[in-house]
């Protein structure tokens, strides 16, 4: 499906997209079921721990769906630790990985549809009457205010996590070193999920939260010090050695964060609308995540100056994989570097928007969280349950 999509200039994208958007629409739609049950299972003194169990769910999903999957997609990999006769591929492709997970999802949803048994509920609310609910609760003025904290709270960090690794894997950082990163950094963020869940009931949802915001600007620093310091001849053990506790680092500040900020939407959501409430914060929260990222990107590229120096002497014809480059270009756009690579040229970059860009964000992230996320994130946190409610608004 994705080599069609790509053929005649991308005239299947639109397919393509199509079927995704049905795949991501079923699955907000479990998500959103998932939520509300949460709230009905757990007690309320309980309710933390249900951002800890979707912690570790999440987690967990990304482990095997990243790194196990690229440990076992490297011919490299698996030709060290699993055979005897080497081969030129791994042992899963990416096609037959999603094939199988396909079936594993569809496996473990019809046993919980079979299996599960629940009482039935009287309410028969239609779509139009859940969608006047979602509507009263963005008329909340509390609400309004959390929303906005959402869209602008992430934007402090965001240079750090959409192109941190990219800049590492640029520098030469292989994708092997990066796999066992985050293999390692698998069993902290489990552990930190537990431990992130109790601590909201400990000090306060919102304040365990302030304090991981501050903690991941000082991670985003952390990383652009570490990409800075890359070494000339190569990744070195020492060097591994501090990306990984860097990605501990800026993990274990993004896990408590998510932890307690979910905690906190358990905590003032409505079990009588407990699903709708929760997926409409958690949706506003991921908006914040994803939105900056693509303005990101693009002031990384336009701050970045990155010139294609042609080869002095031509290399043979059997040794490049495009035509040959003759005249220097700008080589900033990923294309563009790829057809200089190709072409035998070297994509030298005089000025890395990266670094511009994370400087620019982490002070805007000090700014706002200063002058409007805490003080205000604070005051939500002291408002009564009542407040939260749409019956008693």
């Amino acid at each position: 499906m994705m080599e069609d999509a790509g053929e005649n200039g991308g005239a299947g994208v639109w397919t393509f997209t199509g079927w995704w958007f049905a795949l991501v629409f079923m699955c907000a739609t479990q998500d959103i079921a998932v939520d509300g049950w949460a709230i009905t299972l757990i007690s309320p003194s309980n309710l933390s721990y249900a951002s800890t169990a979707q912690t570790v769910g999440l987690t967990a999903g990304n482990f095997l769906s990243y790194t196990v999957f690229l440990a076992l997609s490297s011919p490299d990999f698996a030709n060290r630790y699993f055979r005897a006769v080497p081969s030129n591929v791994g042992i899963f492709t990416l096609d037959s990985y999603l094939t199988f997970w396909g079936w594993a999802y569809l496996a473990v949803t019809a046993g919980l549809a079979i299996l599960k048994r629940e009482e039935r509920t009287k309410e028969k609310d239609s779509i139009l009457d859940v969608y006047k609910v979602m509507g009263g609760i963005l008329k909340l003025r509390n609400i309004q205010i959390f929303i906005v904290i959402h869209l602008i709270a992430k934007i402090g960090f965001q240079a750090n996590d959409a192109v941190t690794n990219l800049k590492l894997l640029d520098k030469g950082f292989s994708k092997e070193d990066l796999a066992l990163t985050v293999l390692i950094d698998f069993p902290f963020e489990i552990g930190l999920g537990y431990y992130a869940g109790k601590w909201s009931e400990q000090y306060t949802a919102i304040r365990v939260w302030c304090w991981a915001f501050v903690g991941r600007l000082i991670a985003a620093v952390f990383a652009q010090l570490v990409v800075m310091a890359f070494p000339a001849g190569g990744t070195t053990p020492g060097y591994l050695m501090v990306v990984i506790v860097e990605h501990v680092f800026s993990t274990f500040m993004s896990t408590i964060m998510f932890v307690a900020i979910s905690a906190f939407h358990a905590k003032i959501a409505d079990p009588a609308i407990g699903g709708t409430y929760m997926t409409l914060l958690a949706t506003v929260s991921n908006l914040g995540g994803t939105f900056p990222r693509f303005f990101i990107l693009k002031f990384v590229d336009a701050f970045t100056v990155a010139t294609c120096t042609p080869p002095s002497i031509p290399p043979a014809k059997d040794l490049l994989k495009g035509n040959l480059i003759t005249q220097p270009f700008s080589c900033v756009l990923e294309a563009e570097k790829h057809r200089c690579l190709a072409g035998g040229g070297t994509c030298d970059i005089q000025h890395d928007g990266y670094y511009y860009v994370n400087v620019l964000c982490v002070i805007i992230g000090v700014i706002t969280f200063w002058s409007f996320i805490r003080p205000q994130a604070m005051k939500l946190q002291q408002l009564p349950l009542r407040a939260w409610r749409i019956s008693d608004s």
